[in-house]
């Protein structure tokens, strides 16, 4: 429920003690027209919104939610709850001795919660009560007060997760909350919003003829999100909502034909583009995946690989979803990966602050000792997390950002320095080289655009890319 004024605030991505990318914390506003306050109800009734679901949403959801759905019983909302699982629908209205869901909570079958405590016999009774006055959804109606028509209002600049170079580099599209901003490529101006359903964009990437934007993010512990945009128009073309937490790291196949990303629920998916049908899940890793990359072998066979906080980067074959290999010695939780365009190799990064560049397909025969054979070089280590990774389009240059706000920009080749990218307040969260290479965009923390001019480095131009409304204005309100 909207009180009657949400603010939101998009925060550092935390980095320590295995919190992850995942703290949106923006200094945004929204004013939404105030909720009907719900209807008051008799004392001898129960309500479903402040009494059953927070009981559901605190012992239930964990095993109960689209990511795992145990009993194929998902209770996210009323109507997933009511719509049951294998076993029928878990309760009737008006009758509580016939309703499977307390032969359940009650251990008259397999005790529920699964592994946890029971319920306690008072927050069985609620539940008891609650059907036999009828099981009514009592969820209070929320009007969305963002919309295409009225966008996110900011009172601050939100922290900057994703940024992608249209391919004729005209066009820089930004993350926003709630939304896509796309700028003149040289800053010079805000060209159009693209507002959707997440909370968070974390990753933004053109089709090959700029024909369409597809973006991942989604909304915390809530859902997960694909967007494709057509950039004729800047029109939705569709939104797929796919899993129950945030979605990472996405990248486009060969052909402009597939989205691969990550996933909070650990998992790896393909899907087409723009239909959002499935083509392929992973579900080997053992921890949030924050990066994919597609290659292709030398038999035009395609497969992605993904990398996260396990410290794997798996390769995984897509026709079949067969999982290969892991292509790396585990040594650090990994945050970033990116595919040197030119050639099939990968560079990734994380929480040791080594960027690591590999060969994407081992070339020698695994053994006990573990070495690292599908390692080509290691680069500068540097002052702090590596949080953002980028390949310049030619395949010469890369470019790593970490959590202390210096971007590093070498040559691909032999590692030697470029330039030290400086001025971000705190992590750099996103990089991406221009079309032509000679300019390369940055955005983090401090919720800055920076674009520099390489091989100098120098600032050719910085700007908040979100409109601000002023403090006076906040008084007003």
């Amino acid at each position: 429920m909207y009180p009657s004024k949400v603010t939101s605030s998009l925060a550092k991505l935390g980095q320590a003690a295995g919190l992850g990318m995942l703290l949106l914390f923006a200094g945004l506003t929204a004013d939404p027209a105030p909720a009907a306050p719900p209807a008051q109800t008799p004392s001898n009734t129960v309500s479903y919104h402040r009494q059953i679901w927070p009981i559901l949403q605190a012992k239930c959801q964990a095993c109960h939610q689209p990511a795992s759905s145990g009993g194929k019983l998902v209770v996210i909302t009323y109507a997933d709850f009511l719509k049951g699982g294998e076993h029928g629908a878990p309760f009737q209205a008006g009758k509580p001795d016939t309703s499977i869901v307390l032969d359940y909570l009650t251990g008259k079958k397999t005790l529920m919660p699964k592994g946890g405590p029971p319920l306690s016999a008072s927050e069985i009774a609620l539940f008891r009560r609650w059907i036999a006055t009828g099981a009514k959804d009592d969820t209070p109606a929320v009007k969305d007060p963002i919309s295409q028509e009225h966008p996110p209002v900011y009172y601050s600049p939100p922290v900057l997760t994703a940024l992608a170079y249209s391919p004729d580099g005209q066009t820089l599209a930004v993350s926003g909350y709630r939304e896509i901003l796309l700028h003149h490529a040289d800053g010079s101006g805000l060209i159009a919003r693209l507002v959707g359903q997440s909370q968070k964009i974390s990753s933004l990437v053109y089709t090959s003829d700029g024909k369409m934007l597809c973006a991942v993010g989604g909304s915390p512990a809530r859902f997960g999100e694909a967007q494709f945009w057509n950039t004729a128009d800047n029109r939705l073309t569709h939104a797929v909502q796919i899993s129950y937490d945030t979605l990472f790291g996405a990248s486009l196949s060969p052909d402009n034909k597939d989205l691969a990303f990550g996933g909070a629920d650990n998992s790896v998916r393909v899907i087409t583009i723009p239909d959002g049908q499935p083509v392929m899940r992973l579900d080997n890793h053992s921890d949030w995946v924050f990066a994919t990359v597609f290659g292709v072998d030398e038999k035009n066979a395609l497969f992605v690989l993904s990398a996260g906080r396990d410290q794997a980067i798996k390769l995984t074959l897509v026709n079949g979803g067969s999982f290969i290999d892991d292509i790396n010695t585990h040594s650090t939780a990994l945050r970033c990966l990116v595919r040197n365009p030119k050639a099939t190799q990968v560079l990734c990064g994380g929480d040791d602050g080594i960027p690591r560049l590999y060969k994407m397909f081992r070339t020698e025969v695994r053994t006990m000792n573990q070495e690292d054979h599908n390692l080509l070089r290691q680069y500068d280590k540097q002052p702090g997390v590596i949080t953002a990774l980028a390949f310049s389009n030619d395949g010469a240059m890369i470019a790593v950002g970490c959590d202390t706000g210096l971007v590093n920009v070498y040559t691909a080749g032999d590692g030697k320095p470029v330039a030290a990218l400086r001025g971000l307040q705190g992590a750099a969260y996103t990089l991406t080289f221009s079309p032509d290479s000679k300019r390369i965009a940055t955005g983090g923390f401090d919720g800055a655009v920076r674009l520099y001019d390489l091989p100098a480095g120098t600032l050719a131009k910085a700007f908040i890319p979100v409109p601000i409304t002023p403090a006076n204005r906040t008084a007003q309100k």
